[in-house]
């Protein structure tokens, strides 16, 4: 299959946000929306899961299709576990580009996806469970400068005025506690799926200890740590949430 984004796989009526809170209606329930800055329609970090696991699925080959019906699995589940599925039929709009209509989210046990001999997986995001806990043998090499420099939009707003030399200085203590942190507990580390790669967020408690105001992204490359970035916990969880739903208090929506 040729890369393809979900807008223009299927047709979504009324609307793709109608089709959403269908779908937080049908999985088992958690937060959607950002904690740090809530969008207005409620359910941002579902938007970016299906569209960016959509992605994933047919990257993997994973849309199951049978005559005119096709599925997949979004990975989310009800509230007895029962996995949920994208149901769609085929599109037979004359002259039209897209080729699938979404009928509905459907669960497991749904007559309509008797159609289908076998049901799609999930996405998979790693292959070696191990590469999703943070290994605290492994040297951690950190671009302060690019951090400090370039991402200072990013910092909390009582930190964007301090002196570059001590922004560092507090960075440089603040990402040495982390480290502590997840040596206590390797939960702190929470793993994310990045323009293709799997990565790991540290909490970087800046402001007030114990309580995280940005997410450090560490990334291995030969049995090496390299941090180049940091993000705002909002986007981190947006990343976060497509492997799992974060479980550690600092990253939770």
């Amino acid at each position: 299959m040729n890369k393809i984004s979900l807008f223009n796989f299927a047709w979504f009526y009324p609307n793709f946000q109608t089709r959403l809170n269908e779908l937080a209606e049908l999985a088992l329930s958690e937060n959607w929306n950002y904690t740090r800055a809530p969008a207005e329609n409620g359910l941002p970090i579902l938007f970016n899961y299906i569209h960016l696991t959509f992605n994933k699925i047919h990257d993997e080959n994973q849309i199951q299709e049978e005559n005119e019906q096709c599925t997949f699995n979004t990975g989310l589940v009800t509230t007895n576990q029962e996995g949920i599925f994208a149901y769609f039929d085929k599109n037979k709009k004359v002259q039209s580009t897209i080729p699938w209509y979404f009928i509905g989210w459907r669960k497991e046990s749904h007559r309509d996806l008797m159609t289908f001999g076998i049901l799609p997986q999930t996405a998979n995001y790693f292959k070696n469970p191990s590469d999703l806990i943070y290994d605290s043998r492994l040297q951690l090499r950190v671009n302060y400068d690019h951090i400090v420099t370039d991402n200072l939009q990013r910092f909390p707003d009582g930190l964007k005025t301090m002196d570059t030399y001590q922004l560092t200085t507090l960075l440089q203590g603040t990402i040495n506690d982390a480290r502590k942190r997840v040596n206590r507990n390797y939960k702190t580390a929470v793993p994310q799926y990045f323009n293709g790669k799997l990565q790991l967020l540290l909490p970087l408690c800046l402001m007030s200890k114990g309580i995280a105001d940005l997410a450090l992204v560490v990334e291995q490359e030969n049995r090496i740590y390299r941090a180049s970035t940091i993000l705002t916990l909002d986007m981190a969880v947006n990343n976060a949430r497509l492997i799992a739903k974060p479980d550690d208090e600092w990253l939770r929506p």
